[in-house]
């Protein structure tokens, strides 16, 4: 049997918790976590999850785009549709079904996405210049399990929500 944690032990460090993940969450999408130098705040989240997924993946229809990142279709379509103008995505029929669409990360995505990942990967670097590498691999493991227990927690109530599955 569990136990309520909002009444049992400490309530005081799960206030703490609830207004750090708070303060995190606003200073995140006040940064957008953009990096450094002139990348910085250049792509926006939904972007870099969706270019993100298309390179860890591969080429996948919009259906099944949707599905991997846990969000409606019709918003991964309103989410693709300025990568391809911009030509970071680009549409193909499907190799088997003429008629199908694939998206794909184009060369030029390909590019933009590494250069965004460079800056995002020295902003962590100069935030946690001073923790040690079992620290930052510590802190690294429990923001995954805390991303991936609430999406489990927003699949089981059927509420569709970001993608947690791929570092971003």
């Amino acid at each position: 049997m569990s136990m309520d944690m909002t009444t049992v032990g400490d309530t005081g460090l799960l206030d703490t918790l609830q207004h750090e993940v708070a303060v995190f969450a606003r200073r995140a999408e006040q940064t957008r976590l953009g990096g450094v130098g002139q990348v910085r705040n250049s792509m926006d989240r939904a972007a870099y999850l969706l270019l993100n997924r298309l390179d860890k993946e591969g080429p996948m229809g919009v259906k099944a785009l949707a599905a991997s990142m846990g969000i409606d279709s019709s918003t991964v379509t309103r989410q693709v549709a300025p990568l391809v103008d911009t030509g970071l995505v680009k549409r193909t029929s499907h190799p088997e079904d003429g008629r199908a669409v694939v998206l794909q990360l184009s060369p030029r995505g390909q590019a933009r996405l590494e250069e965004v990942r460079s800056s995002r990967r020295q902003l962590m670097a100069e935030l946690t210049e001073d923790w040690e590498p079992e620290e930052r691999e510590a802190f690294c493991s429990l923001l995954t399990r805390f991303n991936s227990a609430l999406s489990a927690r927003m699949a089981a109530s059927g509420v569709p929500g970001p993608e947690a599955q791929s570092p971003s």
